[in-house]
């Protein structure tokens, strides 16, 4: 285990009060590796293995700790690399708190995130650190991954989301482009300038910073090339809908709150929060015919559509009314197709991958597409 020694010097954070600089008498690199870990034991092991994979070799690694309840697990399957990575504990406060943590801790001039069930392919962070360094004008470089699920490829990101050339505060908002924070590779002076992740947010923390940092003015490019094997995790946060729009809706009230965004971003911000509150009510409208509360289900019918009218959900609300039955079998029925039209549309993606490699996904041994 590695701890820090001596208090490290601070300047001031934009979002996030005092933001730790790296002790000066610690030897730099170019690229710190930040990757949190909350019940990571079964699956770490392949992620770190995917980072001493790499063709790039300038870079330290920090694993942190966040309150895991299987730490003892974890610990005994990070003993291995114990030499070579920095570990670092704390009481569990989330994934932005953790990865600040590795941020105060970095050496790098770039952070390069990973999540603790994602893996990379070996040349990602050389690709990425090329670009930064052909450009010196770019603060941050993302790129597209294929989506594993229960240890199988069933697409990649940006198949069905095409992502636009320019990176830009509108498109961040708008969701035309999605940075995806396990490809990201960031400037260190980019993400304390905007003040780091906001430690209050559970979820969508990671959206509320390239929010932040875009508005200041930090130049984003997106490398369309598949950089990494990205785990589709049912049971955690970004895993549930419903939380994630209930977050992102918390984030665009922070957005038009805290930023000086201008008349046409706000009026942009609303219409988000519009549309993304009347899927909140859709989703527990999905919820509540499934369990034949009809009542409930037409009451959350009517709020969504108070938010944003629309023929479905007027139709919703009469067969709500008339014939609660046949709409719920209905919904059922077309949930069915929309799953068929889904999975189809994954299998297509990932035909079309043709640089597609093997992968070790942990606990599941060697896959491949």
């Amino acid at each position: 285990m590695t701890n820090a020694a001596d208090p490290a010097p601070v300047e001031p954070g934009i979002d996030g009060g005092k933001v730790e600089l790296p002790h000066p008498a610690e030897t730099p690199v170019l690229v710190s590796v930040i990757i949190p870990a909350y019940n990571a034991a079964n699956s770490i092991s392949a992620a770190l293995d995917s980072v001493f994979a790499q063709t790039f070799s300038d870079f330290e690694v920090l694993v942190i700790n966040d309150g895991s309840p299987d730490t003892e697990a974890l610990e005994q399957v990070l003993q291995p690399y114990m030499g070579r990575i920095v570990y670092l504990k704390q009481s569990n406060k989330g994934p932005g708190a953790a990865r600040n943590a590795g941020i105060v801790r970095m050496r790098g001039k770039y952070a390069a995130f990973l999540d603790s069930d994602d893996v990379w392919l070996p040349t990602h962070l050389a690709t990425q650190v090329r670009i930064l360094t052909e450009d010196p004008t770019l603060d941050l470089v993302y790129a597209d991954s294929i989506l594993m699920e229960d240890g199988t490829a069933v697409g990649h990101a940006f198949g069905r989301e095409p992502q636009l050339d320019s990176v830009t505060f509108e498109a961040l908002l708008a969701e035309t482009c999605n940075v995806g924070t396990s490809s990201a590779v960031v400037s260190r002076e980019s993400l304390t300038a905007a003040g780091m992740f906001d430690e209050r947010f559970r979820c969508c923390e990671d959206f509320d910073l390239w929010l932040r940092m875009s508005f200041r003015g930090a130049r984003m490019k997106y490398d369309p090339a598949v950089h990494l094997y990205h785990t589709l995790s049912r049971g955690s946060l970004s895993g549930n809908r419903h939380v994630m729009k209930r977050a992102r809706i918390e984030v665009y009230g922070k957005a038009a709150s805290k930023l000086p965004v201008s008349e046409q971003q706000r009026s942009l911000i609303r219409g988000l929060v519009d549309k993304t509150e009347a899927a909140c009510q859709v989703d527990l409208l999905k919820d509540f015919l499934h369990t034949r509360q009809y009542d409930r289900a037409l009451a959350t019918a009517r709020r969504a559509s108070r938010v944003q009218n629309n023929w479905k959900l007027r139709f919703t609300i009469i067969g709500l009314r008339t014939a609660p039955v046949i709409v719920r079998h209905y919904h059922r029925l077309h949930e069915h197709i929309l799953s068929l039209r889904s999975r189809i549309r994954r299998r297509n993606s990932v035909r079309k991958l043709s640089s597609a490699q093997p992968v070790v996904v942990a606990g599941k041994g060697n896959k491949s597409l």
